[in-house]
């Protein structure tokens, strides 16, 4: 697939994960700017659902459908599986309920591709053991005084929840510096992406 130099990395992951003409909602969707590049590259049928009345104003000026709303009050005017994908991209970490949000997305959507920063990676866990200080970080940009992130989670921590919760997971990938992060993820992986959907009972 050609691609924008520009586009990030999670971006073009996300995009790569979703067959063309899926009906996708995003949750959390700022910008506008996934929703776009779905919109381009795979003829996507897009929604998102968004908090911020500025990103909506730039999802608007992309041409993006765009409603705003928050993603914590459910999503009572869609249907079970009236999406192929449901995206919560660097969204679920600023989220008060975690466990009802995936609930949902999992209801309305066939599978749930979620996104995150990983609160384990070593450059956080070196400031915190040096400097006896929350981290900033690349992927951790925020003081602690005015962080939007309310819960902190690694990639350790999601796989266990999803294990709990008897989630499946389907795919994983783990980002680095502009690359992929193969070896110990929860140590080096700046960001995590995975595809999840519900674990049919036996």
């Amino acid at each position: 697939m050609e691609m924008k130099k520009n586009i990030k990395l999670d971006n073009k992951i996300i995009c790569d994960i979703i067959e063309r003409e899926s009906k996708v909602l995003d949750l959390g969707c700022g910008d506008g700017e996934l929703l776009q590049l779905l919109t381009k590259e795979k003829n996507a049928q897009v929604q998102g659902i968004e908090l911020s009345e500025k990103a909506i104003y730039k999802c608007v000026e992309k041409g993006v459908s765009v409603f705003h709303g928050d993603i914590e009050s459910g999503l009572n005017g869609y249907p079970d599986k009236f999406f192929n994908y449901v995206i919560l991209n660097q969204s679920l970490q600023e989220t008060r309920n975690v466990e009802f949000v995936i609930k949902e997305a999992l209801r309305v959507g066939e599978r749930v591709i979620v996104g995150f920063p990983n609160f384990a990676f070593i450059q956080a866990r070196f400031r915190i053991f040096f400097k006896g200080k929350v981290p900033i970080t690349e992927s951790l940009p925020f003081r602690w005084f005015d962080t939007p992130n309310l819960h902190f989670l690694s990639t350790t921590d999601f796989i266990d929840f999803c294990r709990v919760k008897n989630i499946t997971i389907l795919k994983k990938f783990y980002l680095g510096r502009g690359k992929a992060v193969k070896i110990m993820p929860n140590l080096f992986a700046h960001n995590a992406i995975f595809v999840i959907t519900l674990r049919r009972m036996k």
